[in-house]
């Protein structure tokens, strides 16, 4: 009988029907998030961003067999997961450099849309030195708190690398409750300008990245916790610090040109 043997270091994955089942839940998601604006109604995107976190639970559950318990994610497969992350972010750099490079052409070329001033007349800033200040030091602890889970989980002391995760999960639920306040305590909108449209397009944007990163933390703690981590076998938890460390880099540009430049 003949036997399958694999005599490459590579991982051929199987059928998987997650794929094109994501792919459907964020089309959903997209077209429930456009119902939302024009009618105020929250359920649709509500249950389509539920079965959308419900299909990514499904597949990174089969991705954690294949790589702890089937040992399918040799070294050459994760020089690739990494260079594939590493692509991630790079793109992601994009994503955000679009967004400064219009707020910057917004500010530095002002004209009389704006009255010729930036802010534009009737914009009320933030003060960066109160919440904004505070949203920095707290992101920045953070950084600081997963580099300390990252050296505990290379030299095996697990104890201490749940402390840093855990604190480092509740710094950043702790930055985006704040964030939500500070939508809250504005005096303009979405609406109101070409600043209030980046503003919240901005730092909307990066509060996602923030909730996803603190997500990313969290499967990786629970992980943890289950053993599925080690000193030579964490890629699943180094993505997810280098994700991190990624969002607070934003967030300091985000801090200097859109609260302290423009004050």
């Amino acid at each position: 009988m003949k036997k399958s043997i694999m005599n490459h270091p590579f991982h051929m994955v199987t059928n998987s029907p997650w794929p094109i089942v994501t792919s459907f839940a964020l089309l959903n998601s997209a077209m429930s998030a456009t119902i939302m604006f024009h009618s105020s109604n929250i359920y649709y995107l509500a249950f389509n961003f539920l079965t959308l976190i419900i299909v990514i639970y499904q597949w990174w559950r089969d991705v954690i067999r294949e790589s702890t318990y089937q040992g399918m994610h040799t070294n050459k497969v994760l020089e690739s997961l990494k260079l594939g992350m590493i692509m991630f972010i790079a793109s992601e750099v994009m994503f955000f450099f679009s967004f400064f490079w219009s707020f910057f052409h917004s500010m530095l070329a002002s004209n009389t849309e704006t009255g010729n001033e930036w802010p534009p007349l009737n914009i009320e800033m933030f003060n960066p030195y109160s919440t904004p200040l505070m949203n920095s030091i707290i992101l920045i602890s953070s950084g600081v708190t997963v580099t300390w889970a990252h050296m505990c989980i290379l030299n095996n002391n697990k104890k201490e690398c749940s402390k840093a995760m855990s604190t480092t999960i509740f710094l950043g639920i702790y930055f985006s409750m704040l964030q939500l306040d500070e939508y809250d305590m504005t005096s303009f909108s979405i609406s109101d300008s070409v600043y209030g449209s980046l503003f919240f397009l901005m730092t909307g944007f990066h509060g996602i990245h923030v909730m996803v990163g603190t997500f990313m933390l969290y499967v990786s703690q629970l992980r943890m916790d289950n053993n599925h981590l080690s000193s030579i076998h964490h890629f699943g938890f180094e993505s997810a610090s280098w994700y991190w460390h990624f969002v607070d880099v934003v967030w300091l540009f985000l801090y200097i040109s859109i609260y302290w430049w423009s004050y």
